[in-house]
């Protein structure tokens, strides 16, 4: 037997908009994963500081509109500035348990001007931020609010005797993108989610059965309830938005497909699951898709990860 790796899986509301209530209760939710002795802790989609959940309820597609030029004023300045410290509190909970976190948010780097885009952050054991992936392609309404993202956080990590990696929402219908993670050895496949299960009671399975691989999904919860005063066009937000708008999803799938941990709704709540290596190896006998099933003789994946910047020298880090 190999070792395990003791997973934690938080779902949670933000205090959308709001960046330092949301990290607080992100940070209470790591404490209790670190006390629990977790390896690694999840956090969903845009959670930090919330996924924009306004948009299809106000209107949001208005070109000119003065209302959302208020929401994106009020997103910008609640998004994560990562070289400024935002992730800091994170990254030294994260060395205090010895326990590594993916943490969904939204980012507004320096180098891209004042544009936004969705982030999935690794911060490993000993504290220290290892990849920043930024959503290839934001869905649908996203693409008011978000930039596309790059390919330099296609990367999977070494954690104990596993490797990880993940993607947002729905970069995991990409099959390029899947293949890149399970090309560099991925062996947990993370997936993160603004929340419903919907989004995760199909595609988490699937993919631990293509990737003969743990599939982990992580989702948000956010309820009418959530709408605090302080939102732009609370009121008009509230009146058109359903009690749940939504409901989690988290979930787990183990490398033969079957449920670990079925797809969990209207609370939240820490999930824990210990995941064992020793079952991912079994089921890649008859299916590897980055092994034996994999040809590259016939079929071959390029990934550029050069992180995307407007400028040609190195005035901006990358």
């Amino acid at each position: 037997m190999t070792e395990s790796l003791r997973t934690g899986l938080a779902q949670l509301a933000p205090v959308l908009l709001n960046k330092h209530a949301t990290t607080e209760k992100m940070l209470t939710f790591c404490d209790r994963a670190g006390r629990e002795s977790c390896d690694l802790l999840i956090f969903s989609e845009a959670l930090l500081p919330g996924y924009p959940f306004w948009i299809e309820h106000t209107d949001g597609a208005r070109f000119e509109s003065d209302l959302q030029k208020e929401f994106f004023l009020k997103y910008y300045e609640n998004a994560v500035d990562i070289p400024a410290g935002d992730l800091t509190s994170f990254c030294e909970i994260a060395k205090k348990y010895h326990m590594a976190i993916y943490l969904g948010c939204i980012e507004k780097p320096v180098e891209r001007g004042m544009s936004l885009y969705c982030s999935l952050v690794y911060i490993n054991q000993h504290g220290e931020i290892d990849s920043v992936h930024r959503k290839l392609v934001p869905t649908y309404e996203e693409r008011l609010f978000w930039s596309p993202g790059d390919g330099n956080g296609l990367q999977t990590h070494k954690l104990k005797e596993f490797r990880v990696g993940g993607l947002n929402c729905w970069e995991n219908w990409m099959p390029s993108a899947r293949m890149a993670l399970y090309g560099q050895g991925e062996e947990i496949h993370i997936s993160v989610w603004p929340g419903s299960q919907r989004n995760t009671e199909q595609i988490v399975p699937f993919i631990a059965r293509e990737g003969r691989c743990y599939s982990v999904g992580v989702g948000g919860i956010f309820r009418k309830a959530d709408i605090t005063s302080d939102i732009p066009a609370s009121e008009q937000f509230r009146s058109s938005a359903g009690p749940v708008i939504a409901n989690g999803g988290t979930c787990v799938a183990g490398p033969d497909g079957k449920w670990l941990l079925p797809p969990q709704t209207d609370i939240e709540d820490l999930f824990i699951v210990d995941l064992s290596r020793d079952e991912i190896i079994k089921e890649r006998l008859n299916f590897d898709p980055a092994g034996h099933y994999s040809r590259p003789d016939v079929l071959e994946l390029r990934v550029n990860k050069t992180r995307q910047t407007p400028l040609s020298d190195d005035l901006f880090s990358t």
